[in-house]
């Protein structure tokens, strides 16, 4: 089965996924401008705008929504493993990534709350709903829906939860060994992921309302103490650091490990951090209450500069100046010895694609309070990251369920993800990153072909940013008309300014 997996995930990794979503970044920020530069302003302005109602969540809570999916075991796993096969170089490439992804973030965001609708009292959204209301093909609504709960329902949260599970270990030890259908797992973890199960049942079932509650608050204090954490590590080191910034981009180019294996984990590891092009971040989008669909948008491209540009940047700044970490080949087996060692500065037999170099690194500077306080960074990250995936699969089971009609699958999938939870948290890394990246890489093949084939027949969301930017030049309130702009079949946004053309009467 590993090899089937590998074997599935290299075909849906080829470079031609890579280019595209790296040549998609870069034909809508020449379209847009550069917005995520040009508006840079704006988004942080947006981003505090505390307007919610009872069917939508404010600006603030969305990007926290969808923070919690972009900051996970991503940004402390997934940018070792970028490191440990890439060599230095790759930091770079995710770099490229966040800042040409951000306008792929604001396209595929603005489409999410253009095309939103109001079901069952709440907002819904992403590429299902747009592929289907602005291109008129359900298909490939249907296709994305079907990726999207595969994807983010079944193979995400086992990579997320098993992070979880070390984390557990990493800050309680092992505790007595238990003999399980899985296998001996310690008592501690299990005490945990029953822990874990309770508090993600209670949130879950509370709907996207209990779930922005709680990630506006944790999302923001546990990246802010991880880049302060980071930020001492940089100071205490600061003689160091231009020598690490030229070892980063000389390393993009003239790469130990290739220049391939440079960009293609960078691309893979950034692409799977920030999640731009994905089209996960559309689903918590299109929930926000905003007066105009550009706003949104925005607010979504600023998010991945949070995720990569800060976080990503601190976690490879910390292993990257501690010198905790090795380059090698994907081949490399640690029993064995065959395959490639390109740099060794640890233990050979450290797992690359697992947070193991930035626990060292804190750990070098910081001991024992610096391992603990990534076990429980990696805790806080990988839950939150679990519950945008669930709101991600539910919003996708609601659109399937608009065409089957039946309400059992909602719950059907709740039990899923928590079987899930429970598997990736007592079982051991093994091939559950593989089943991410495919999850990751399914996804995004359909929505980035999908939102280009809506620029080159629509171009709505160009539409949407010119007007938006003429009516901040002119200076007058904010409002928004589809039809004005000649893009159908927004029925959200028709209704809505019907309804406010009739209160002002």
């Amino acid at each position: 089965m590993e090899g089937f997996i590998s074997t599935l995930n290299s075909i849906v990794w080829s470079p031609a996924l890579i280019y595209l979503c790296l040549g998609a970044g870069l034909f809508y920020s020449i379209l847009t401008r550069f917005a995520q530069v040009r508006h840079f302003k704006e988004m942080c302005k947006l981003m505090l705008n505390n307007n919610e109602s009872d069917k939508g969540i404010s600006s603030f809570q969305a990007l926290a929504v969808s923070l919690s999916g972009r900051v996970g075991v991503g940004n402390i796993a997934g940018v070792a493993a970028a490191i440990g096969f890439g060599g230095p170089g790759a930091v770079f490439w995710m770099w490229v990534v966040a800042f040409l992804g951000a306008s792929t973030a604001y396209v595929e965001s603005t489409l999410g709350q253009l095309y939103k609708v109001e079901e069952n009292g709440q907002y819904r959204g992403g590429p299902a709903y747009y592929f289907e209301r602005c291109l008129g093909w359900r298909w490939l609504g249907i296709l994305f829906a079907i990726s999207a709960i595969i994807g983010c329902g079944i193979f995400l949260p086992g990579v997320q939860a098993n992070a979880v599970g070390n984390a557990i270990t990493q800050v309680f030890g092992e505790g007595t060994a238990v003999v399980t259908s899985f296998g001996e797992v310690g008592s501690n973890k299990l005490i945990g992921l029953a822990f874990i199960l309770i508090i993600l049942a209670f949130i879950i079932f509370g709907g996207i309302k209990r779930i922005a509650n709680f990630t506006q608050i944790v999302v923001p204090f546990m990246a802010l103490g991880y880049i302060v954490l980071a930020l001492i590590v940089v100071f205490l080191n600061l003689d160091r650091v231009p020598a690490i910034f030229g070892l980063i981009f000389s390393d993009a180019f003239t790469a130990q490990a290739g220049f391939g294996a440079a960009i293609g984990w960078g691309v893979k590891r950034g692409i799977y951090s920030n999640e731009a092009g994905q089209g996960t971040g559309p689903h918590a989008a299109a929930a926000a209450e905003v007066d105009h669909p550009a706003q949104q948008g925005l607010v979504q491209a600023f998010s991945v500069y949070v995720d990569t540009l800060f976080v990503c940047t601190a976690t490879a700044l910390m292993i990257l100046i501690t010198g905790q970490y090795n380059v090698q080949t994907e081949d490399f087996n640690a029993v064995t010895g065959a395959g490639t060692m390109i740099l060794q500065n640890i233990d050979a037999s450290t797992v690359v694609a697992s947070p193991a170099f930035t626990q060292m690194a804190l750990h070098s500077v910081f001991g024992q309070f610096g391992q603990v306080f990534a076990g429980i960074a990696i805790f806080f990250f990988a839950f939150t990251t679990i519950l945008a995936y669930y709101y991600i699969t539910e919003t996708n089971v609601a659109y399937l369920n608009r065409i089957l009609n039946n309400k059992l699958p909602n719950l059907l999938f709740k039990l899923i993800l928590m079987f899930m939870v429970a598997y990736g948290t007592v079982n051991s890394a093994g091939y559950i990153w593989n089943i991410g990246d495919l999850g990751v890489g399914i996804m995004a093949w359909v929505n980035v072909v999908g939102i280009l084939v809506i620029f080159f027949m629509y171009k709505p969301t160009m539409r949407c940013l010119r007007d938006y930017e003429e009516q901040k030049k002119n200076g007058g309130p904010v409002t928004f008309d589809p039809v004005k702009l000649g893009i159908k079949n927004a029925t959200f946004w028709e209704n809505r300014l019907e309804q406010q053309q009739k209160e002002q009467k």
